[in-house]
């Protein structure tokens, strides 16, 4: 995007007349032994004024041109943006519903773990086959291999989080508020300070400066 901004007033500089200051310095004479003298010696010094008077409209053209572009990066920017909220929200809300549901799963792998104790000993009294035995131990692996599952399935959203947030959500990953409030170099705000002069100048509201 500022790269972008930067062609604007570029293509918004060829609007204006092109100055050139040249000097010329040398020695005159008509005979080769008195060249050198002090009074054969000769300077001049003065400016140069050109402009393009017609163009068929290729300057307006051009400044429409990077403008389209600019507008078309400034999009593109806020897309991405707007790309990175959603999908923070998106895996926020994937790992809460996923963690709930490996608590409720992890309960229920417990009460197959149970029902399978009260199974074998119902069994070894012999007051249930030992089909009913493999019923539960089918129904506790079930419940384990779903447990493992939707535990997979937290982990991954987990690490989507992490890579959406940008590398992490510890505090110490966060800038704390003496660098959100550090003033921005010289350079940044000279920057800033010549797109703003030219918005300005130009009547171009949209064209904001770049924040750092």
């Amino acid at each position: 995007m500022a790269a972008a901004n930067a062609q604007i007033g570029m293509a918004e500089a060829a609007y204006f007349p092109t100055v050139t200051l040249s000097t010329n310095s040398g020695f005159q004479s008509n005979a080769f032994n008195n060249l050198f003298d002090e009074h054969n010696h000769n300077w001049s010094i003065g400016p140069s004024v050109s402009e393009t008077i017609f163009d068929a409209g290729l300057r307006t053209a051009t400044v429409h041109q990077y403008t389209a572009t600019y507008n078309s990066d400034l999009a593109a920017y806020r897309q991405s943006v707007l790309t990175a909220f959603q999908q923070v929200e998106d895996y926020l809300a994937q790992v809460r519903i996923l963690s709930n549901q490996l608590q409720i799963q992890r309960a229920a792998v417990q009460s197959g773990a149970q029902y399978l104790t009260l199974e074998m000993g119902r069994y070894q009294t012999g007051i249930d086959p030992y089909v009913d035995v493999v019923t539960a131990q089918t129904t506790l692996l079930t419940d384990q291999q779903t447990a493992i599952n939707v535990q997979v399935q937290d982990m991954t959203g987990a690490v989507q989080l992490i890579e959406a947030l940008g590398g992490g959500w510890d505090k110490s990953d966060l800038p704390n508020p003496h660098m959100v409030a550090k003033w921005p170099s010289r350079s940044e705000t000279a920057i800033q300070q010549v797109i703003a002069r030219r918005n300005r100048r130009h009547g171009n509201p949209r064209l904001q400066p770049i924040r750092q």
